[in-house]
C-alpha cells in the first residue's frame, strides 16, 4: 500500500551501500528515522515503495503513519 501516508520505519535514516542489497537496513544509531512510501499530497512518482524520507522520530504530521504487521516466523 502506498501513497496514502509516509509510513514510518524502524530503521535509522543513513546512506546505503552502491552494492545490490536485499532489505538494506541502514546504520545502528541516528537523529532521524526512515520513511517509507510518500503521501497523499506527492504526484505518483513519489508515490511508489522506493520513495524513501526521513524525519526526526518525535514528529507529528497527518501525512505520517505506521503499518501494524505481525512477523509468523
Amino acid at each position: 500500500m502506498v501513497g496514502n501516508v509516509w509510513q514510518w520505519c524502524n530503521d535509522w535514516y543513513g546512506s546505503y551501500s552502491s552494492s545490490p542489497q536485499t532489505n538494506p537496513t541502514g546504520p545502528t544509531s541516528g537523529s532521524y528515522r526512515v520513511l517509507r512510501g510518500s503521501g497523499w499530497f506527492y504526484d505518483a512518482y513519489g508515490c511508489r515503495v522506493a520513495s524513501r524520507g526521513n524525519s526526526i522520530p518525535y514528529a507529528r504530521s497527518d501525512g505520517y503513519g505506521f503499518r501494524v504487521s505481525l512477523d509468523l516466523n
